[in-house]
């Protein structure tokens, strides 16, 4: 049994995968999000650790006694600040956090190789910024940090005292020079920081230590060996059989992701475009990011007073696309891919007297297919070409709001059994690669079919003009600078 823990945003999950790649028991417990002013997202790490506690003792004891080996997943960029006591100084800053936008340019100025090194321009969501923040505005803070770790990474500390990490969630720092696999001492300096800040790197599937003593006890299993792990996407894409060039996922969780496999480093960052470490040796990826998809979903429910994301879904299948001339702009938290804006806030357009919960609803499926179709066409401009994609998140739950996003994409669409399991699976099997060995491509298998969607032509056709006034609405939004 190989046990695989993935530390959200939204949440914790942790999965048991038996013998034979089969996922055995899950449980899970919630986290949220605080945000102190505009633009901040922040989380208590001390309730990243109780979470983790509470999904792991929620699996069935017996699973847990068979336990043989932990991989850990986790949201990426979180910028955990520790102290000489290996304590949070403050509340971690999140991946959806537009604080640090002026600190951007700045790194930038610094470090002019920049995006040669890290094959990244720089973001406000990415961890180096923060520090250029933090150091800027809460100099006290910054002068006690001892190690900055990624949340995933807090967790394992809390696991096995070891402060480790993996290439693909920390490519996600802007600290590491990607094509060489190694941390920059360039770009770190220029944040004020040095080597001995950042933690041990790590291919994904090697071990980092062993749970300690009292944590094995408290969780009923024995002392087993953890793995290094990954980035949530990277590892939802393990999980998901992943691993090969030109292998492609779509993830719809609180971001939407698309993410491509590669065996080279191909960065692209003028189109916003990110190019990580993957979590497998001599493995690369290219993502698209989108910093609000099936959090849109979770939004309007609340906010039309759906029970649900399922009710919503239902809501929009009643009315059915293009059915108003509504458009929803998803920029909640900003956005990434391809516009790296991160002042930019999403926007209902062209209301009137007969919009309802159920238009609201179609809408808003339609404007985060539509930006992340923006996203797609940013790969294709890099030379990515994809022919079909693996669908993973909480979103893959819905066939409806797969057909828009088929038809956003002009791209079919592959369901996987058990693909709503996301980032955990992946941690597991990095778990298995890392205490039994094997070829990845075999251990990481894509999972059986449940279903495929094709894209549909007349759907196409009849989201195309409002697909196009999406892309023309954004340069109306967008805030000029310094206001």
């Amino acid at each position: 049994m190989f046990l695989g823990i993935d530390i959200g945003t939204s949440g914790v999950k942790a999965v048991a995968l038996d013998e034979s790649g089969a996922v055995a028991g899950q449980g899970t417990a919630a986290l949220s999000v605080q945000r102190p002013q505009p633009s901040w997202s922040e989380q208590d790490p001390e309730a990243w650790w109780r979470a983790t506690t509470a999904a792991v003792q929620a699996l069935d004891p017996a699973l847990r006694r068979a336990v043989r080996g932990i991989g850990i997943a986790g949201q990426m960029h979180g910028a955990t600040l520790l102290g000489a006591d290996d304590r949070p100084l403050r509340p971690a800053i999140l991946w959806n956090d537009g604080r640090s936008d002026a600190e951007c340019e700045e790194l930038e100025a610094r470090v002019p190789e920049l995006r040669r090194i890290t094959g990244n321009i720089a973001m406000p969501g990415f961890t180096a910024p923060k520090l250029l923040w933090v150091r800027k505005n809460e100099p006290d803070v910054f002068g006690r940090i001892e190690t900055v770790l990624l949340p995933k990474d807090y967790v394992r500390l809390c696991m096995t005292g070891d402060k480790a990490t993996d290439l693909s969630d920390a490519a996600g720092t802007l600290w590491v020079d990607v094509a060489s696999r190694s941390w920059s001492e360039e770009v770190l300096a220029a944040t004020g920081l040095g080597l001995r800040a950042m933690p041990r790197l790590h291919e994904g599937s090697e071990q980092t230590g062993s749970l300690r003593a009292e944590i094995a006890e408290l969780w009923g299993m024995p002392r087993v060996p953890v793995v290094a792990g990954g980035g949530d996407n990277a590892a939802g894409a393990v999980g998901v059989g992943v691993v090969r060039d030109g292998d492609a996922l779509l993830s719809l969780g609180t971001s939407g992701v698309i993410f491509v496999a590669t065996d080279e480093f191909r960065p692209n960052p003028d189109r916003a475009v990110h190019s990580f470490c993957h979590c497998l040796p001599g493995m690369w990826h290219q993502m698209s990011v989108h910093l609000s998809a099936a959090s849109c979903v979770d939004w309007v429910a609340r906010l039309t007073g759906a029970s649900g994301a399922a009710e919503l879904f239902a809501r929009a299948e009643e009315v059915g696309p293009g059915s108003g001339n509504e458009l929803f702009l998803p920029y909640l938290s900003g956005e990434r891919t391809p516009h790296n804006d991160a002042r930019v806030r999403g926007a209902f357009l062209g209301l009137d007297h007969d919009t309802d919960p159920g238009r609201l609803a179609q809408v808003v499926l339609e404007g985060v297919a539509f930006a992340l179709a923006d996203g797609l066409d940013a790969l294709r401009d890099a030379g990515t070409r994809v022919a079909e994609l693996s669908v993973i998140g909480g979103g893959a739950r819905s066939r409806y709001w797969g057909s828009i996003l088929s038809a956003a994409f002009e791209v079919p669409l592959v369901y996987l059994k058990g693909g709503e399991v996301g980032p955990a699976l992946g941690a597991a099997r990095l778990a298995q690669l890392g205490v039994d060995g094997g070829n990845p491509a075999h251990v990481c298998a894509r999972p059986p079919v449940s279903h495929r969607i094709q894209p549909d032509p007349s759907l196409i056709e009849r989201l195309a003009h409002r697909k196009s006034a999406f892309r023309e609405a954004y340069p109306r939004i967008t805030p000029k600078r310094g206001h």
